[in-house]
């Protein structure tokens, strides 16, 4: 008897095995979990996309896998992928626009004839920057030729917008990836709907003989003479007038100009947020941004304000991305160093939180249980320098915890450790600490098991990990059980997936336990949901 006791258990089941009747894998740690389906494997890629890969998979395995899923999901209802595409991207819900450019370019080659409609009039939902489209391109040659609703496609992107969003576009986006305005247009063979079209198209394929020194009488095609009149600038005076005068963005400023304070002063006066948060460290460089400037007020007025940051769709990994950056005084990819301004750095830090929206807080006591593992300390989020999933999982986790009253912040890998954490600290400082923690294997029943053994009442587990779990004597979701059955409290268990691989420890039969994205800016308020439902 006591041979099959250890043998076969559904209540006490060691993670080196699958538990008895159900459908689980191994994960490539060895560990048996769940696989999500391909709808969630769709929203992850989306979100976190495969930039860096993992511990475990290449980026090139990992961006393999993810379009065998995409191309499941496209089989089975492209038009359904079309629409998730585009919420996810029009809502800035994912740090980088970039996955979900490549599962469009996927639907346009091997989704039926309705979902190849519906991606084609998509193009301009997703593909709202000249850079967007050249990434398009790129991409849709790897899995299609140019027929004739590709073509009719990337014309209409051209002749339906405005002419003078579309002379903007032409000067601040010129070229990415081997593509330029002019080699998509001859491809397209759009046909202009006017003269100012026409003429934009002749710039842009062939450019202008010479330029007056009077602007252009034509309002769209201003902004055009502007540029070409800024390439033969000979003063930064002529370059600040050119852009206060004309609007022109920092992409048709030439480099030589841009080491000039006044330049990036003048600049500053029409700059979005996210080019704002992008330049933080040029303009401090520069000498434009230093304590008590006005510039400095002017940019710590944006970052403070809340509102501004979620119109204007500012991803938190961008902020995050540029706190770290900005607070280390030194390029990541370059030598530039500049001393940071010490309220810049704060007011980053608020911005972060403020990306994510306005989440409602629950009442429920929360247990926030961060996965510290070996594995979690490879790769990257979105390709930031620096931003593993494991640093990411603390910064999500944070959001959470300046929202709630009641949470408790732990660790994980094969102890249960409490982490010295808080959003009362700058995220910068927990950064750091995380980037220290001690790591080894991964056991994700720890947070249930040590609940359970210390009888702490918790409503809610959010075990921020990326599902390599191998190490423990109990699954996760035996653990949860037991938990609820040892203390009465119908707990729940929310996954936050912090990579874009197939792996959750969340059972999927179980009502009271929920998959969902690390970074998506949605998962705060998705998780608030949960929690009280």
């Amino acid at each position: 008897m006591a041979r099959y006791l250890k043998t076969v258990s559904t209540r006490e089941t060691t993670q080196s095995a699958p538990i008895p009747g159900t459908a689980q894998v191994p994960n490539s740690a060895g560990g048996f979990v769940w696989v999500v389906n391909d709808w969630v494997r769709l929203d992850r890629f989306l979100v976190l996309g495969s930039e860096g890969g993992t511990y475990y998979a290449s980026e090139q395995t990992l961006t393999a896998e993810n379009a065998e899923a995409v191309l499941r999901c496209i089989t089975a209802d492209g038009e359904r992928v079309v629409k998730r595409i585009t919420d996810v991207s029009e809502a800035g819900r994912a740090p980088k626009n970039d996955p979900a450019i490549f599962a469009l370019a996927l639907v346009t080659a091997h989704g039926d004839e309705a979902a190849r409609r519906a991606a084609f009039a998509a193009l301009p939902r997703v593909c709202r920057t000249g850079t967007h489209l050249f990434h398009f391109a790129q991409f849709v040659e790897q899995f299609r030729g140019w027929g004739r609703g590709l073509r009719q496609a990337v014309s209409a992107w051209y002749t339906a917008m405005p002419a003078r969003d579309l002379a903007y576009q032409a000067i601040k986006y010129r070229q990415r990836d081997g593509w330029s305005h002019r080699d998509l247009l001859r491809l397209a063979h759009p046909k202009p709907t006017g003269e100012t079209q026409t003429a934009l198209f002749h710039w842009m394929t062939q450019g202008w003989p010479g330029v007056g020194d009077a602007p252009h009488p034509d309002a769209a095609l201003r902004v055009i003479w502007a540029f070409e009149r800024a390439q033969r600038a000979t003063s930064a005076a002529e370059i600040v007038r050119l852009i206060r005068d004309e609007r022109l963005p920092r992409e048709a400023i030439p480099p030589e100009w841009l080491k000039d304070a006044a330049v990036w002063e003048a600049l500053l006066d029409e700059m979005p947020m996210t080019a704002t948060i992008r330049n933080l460290a040029t303009m401090t460089r520069v000498g434009l941004l230093v304590p008590g400037s006005a510039a400095t007020a002017r940019v710590l007025a944006q970052l403070t304000d809340a509102k501004r940051i979620q119109s204007a769709r500012v991803h938190p990994v961008a902020v995050l991305a540029a706190l770290v950056t900005y607070q280390s005084g030194k390029g990541v990819r370059s030598s530039g160093e500049w001393v940071p301004v010490g309220q810049i750095v704060d007011a980053l830090d608020g911005a972060f939180y403020a990306a994510f929206g306005n989440v409602t807080p629950t009442g429920k006591r929360w247990l926030l249980a961060l996965d510290v593992s070996g594995s979690m300390h490879t790769g990257t989020i979105a390709g930031v320098p620096g931003l593993t999933p494991r640093i990411g999982s603390a910064a999500m986790a944070l959001v959470t915890a300046a929202t709630e009253a009641q949470y408790t912040v732990m660790g994980f890998s094969t102890q249960f450790v409490a982490l010295p954490i808080s959003p009362r600290q700058r995220l910068d400082d927990v950064l750091k600490t995380m980037d220290t923690t001690r790591m080894g294997g991964t056991d994700c029943a720890l947070p249930m098991v040590w609940a359970t053994e210390q009888r702490v009442p918790v409503d809610v587990f959010a075990v921020y990990t990326d599902s390599e779990t191998w190490y423990g004597d109990i699954h996760p979701a035996q653990a949860l059980a037991r938990y609820r059955e040892q203390t009465g409290i119908p707990a729940k268990l929310i996954v936050v997936g912090m990579t874009a691989s197939k792996f959750s420890i969340a059972a999927p039969d179980d009502a009271g336990m929920m998959d969902v994205v690390g970074f998506d800016t949605a998962a705060p308020q998705i998780m608030a949901d949960f929690a009280v439902r």
